[in-house]
């Protein structure tokens, strides 16, 4: 059963990849406003209500992945004895180091598309302002530090991480975890 198991998510973690896939080819292509969600369904070869199942609403074609609940994860199983910012970096390194050279690339379209459509702007401001408070959450959990403290050292976390994601917008060649690293570092 857990071998059958195994390959149901499998399975759903392909079609799920096919469908984002798809769409941002699209969206790239057409445009984001010309796009329908049965086009998306058509390109990726799936019902139009499975698309709806993985992403209920167009926006989510764009903004969901699966970085966050990964870099979480990675943040909170960090030595406890590193400071927040090195805790941060730390978890940065392990979570971006695991990307592709192609994972940077489809980023970096995504972050393009996100930036010059409002619709996705609003969406992704959403959820920009929910890993900050999580993050920050864990930050406090795992240092015992005042809240006050450590959101003032989130935010300043988050906006170095809004700025290099605009600059990396405009110079796709930004090297954006090294940037990231060293952008942190100076926080220290």
């Amino acid at each position: 059963m857990a071998a059958k198991q195994g390959l149901r998510e499998l399975k759903k973690a392909r079609t799920r990849a096919a469908i984002q896939r798809e769409a941002l080819r699209l969206f790239r292509e057409q445009g984001y406003e010309s796009t329908t969600v049965e086009q998306v369904a058509q390109a990726a070869e799936v019902a139009h209500t499975t698309v709806f199942r993985y992403f209920p609403t167009k926006e989510d074609l764009v903004i969901t992945d699966e970085t966050d609940p990964v870099f979480f994860e990675s943040l909170r199983a960090q030595p406890p004895d590193l400071p927040p910012i090195q805790a941060l970096r730390a978890a940065m390194r392990e979570v971006l180091g695991g990307f592709s050279a192609d994972d940077l690339a489809a980023g970096h379209d995504r972050t393009v598309l996100i930036l010059s459509v409002p619709a996705l702007r609003g969406v992704a401001f959403g959820s920009f302002i929910d890993t900050m408070r999580t993050v920050t959450a864990i930050l406090a959990e795992r240092t015992g530090r005042p809240l006050p403290e450590i959101r003032t050292l989130t935010g300043a976390a988050f906006g170095i991480m809004l700025d290099l994601m605009l600059r990396w917008s405009d110079d796709p060649s930004l090297d954006l975890p090294e940037a990231l690293d060293e952008a942190l570092a100076t926080l220290g």
